[in-house]
């Protein structure tokens, strides 16, 4: 009889429910999408175009319009080399403080949820002032791209709203990205997963629901090129910490660095990420992502139909 290869293994799925501010998401019964609006002059992607409330606003209700489950608002680009955080080896500050992150989110919480009293929105912050007021003004989950680390307040900031949780995984902050040594791919899995045990201690001292709680691996913060297809790659094993997983891929540089031999050798540019990025939120989703985060909605909510299909029939779901 000829050889045949045991079929390739899928994450299997799990119901779970996520506890949020005022409410609960089912995560499992499909991949949720979280849609992104960058209200930032700098941001990598489309810095400058939502800038102003009513832009902001608008592109909201559209990314509502074309499927977004959520979404996620962010006023200080995290960007490779930006201050975000603070500066490490002095006291200079983050290149935006709390005052001006809040004036330019809170206007954009309110006009959405006056259009859409239903929608769900998260704030991307990792600082605490910013993470109140935004729950305040009706945010239902705080996305901390630091994992509660850099900013002492903020786990028990989000223990008293009550709202969901973002904990995502940053390797150093963004100035010092670029100068992180190699890892190999056993040697980075256990870096994201001893960086997130740790976030999650910091919840539990807090005493946050860990019902509240998704983890994020935190493609691209902090992670080399060819670093992030390995951690892609055993993405599932992360499942083992206990929580949902949430992924953002799109437009990330690494899948530009891997499109330059198709450019003439140079690095693919954000606005021309879009395909790979899809490729990539694909086998996100079967390595065992619950939520993907994306700047274009209509095309991930048609990608993730495909995974979701996949995973039904492969009895993942």
């Amino acid at each position: 009889m000829p050889h045949t290869d045991p079929p390739a293994k899928i994450a299997a799925r799990t119901i779970t429910l996520w506890k949020l501010r005022s409410c609960a998401v089912k995560l499992g019964r499909r991949t949720l999408v979280m849609g992104i609006i960058n209200i930032t002059p700098d941001s990598f992607s489309d810095g400058g175009r939502f800038l102003a409330p009513e832009d902001a606003v608008a592109r909201a209700l559209h990314l509502l319009d074309e499927g977004a489950d959520l979404l996620d608002l962010g006023a200080e680009s995290t960007r490779p080399g930006s201050r975000a955080g603070g500066a490490v080896n002095t006291a200079q500050a983050p290149a935006v403080s709390a005052a001006e992150e809040q004036a330019r989110l809170l206007p954009v919480i309110e006009g959405i949820l006056q259009e859409r009293p239903q929608a769900i929105l998260s704030i991307d912050t990792y600082k605490s002032a910013t993470a109140r007021a935004a729950c305040r003004a009706g945010a239902e989950i705080v996305n901390d791209v630091s994992g509660f680390l850099w900013d002492p307040e903020m786990a028990s900031v989000c223990a008293q709203a009550g709202c969901g949780v973002v904990l995502m995984h940053t390797r150093g902050r963004p100035e010092e990205w670029s100068a992180q040594p190699q890892l190999s791919a056993s040697e980075l899995l256990a870096a994201v997963r001893s960086g997130l045990e740790q976030s999650l201690s910091q919840a539990a001292a807090a005493r946050i629901d860990p019902a509240s709680i998704v983890l994020d691996p935190g493609y691209g913060f902090g992670k080399r090129f060819d670093e992030n297809y390995a951690l892609l790659a055993r993405q599932q094993e992360l499942l083992g910490l206990g929580h949902p997983l949430l992924v953002g891929l799109s437009r990330k540089s690494f899948l530009g660095r891997t499109l330059a031999p198709l450019h003439k050798g140079v690095d693919a540019p954000a606005a021309e990420r879009e395909t790979a990025g899809i490729a990539a939120l694909v086998a996100a989703i079967l390595h065992g992502a619950a939520i993907v985060r994306v700047h274009a909605v209509r095309p991930a909510v048609e990608a993730a139909r495909i995974a979701d299909a996949l995973l039904a029939a492969a009895g993942g779901e």
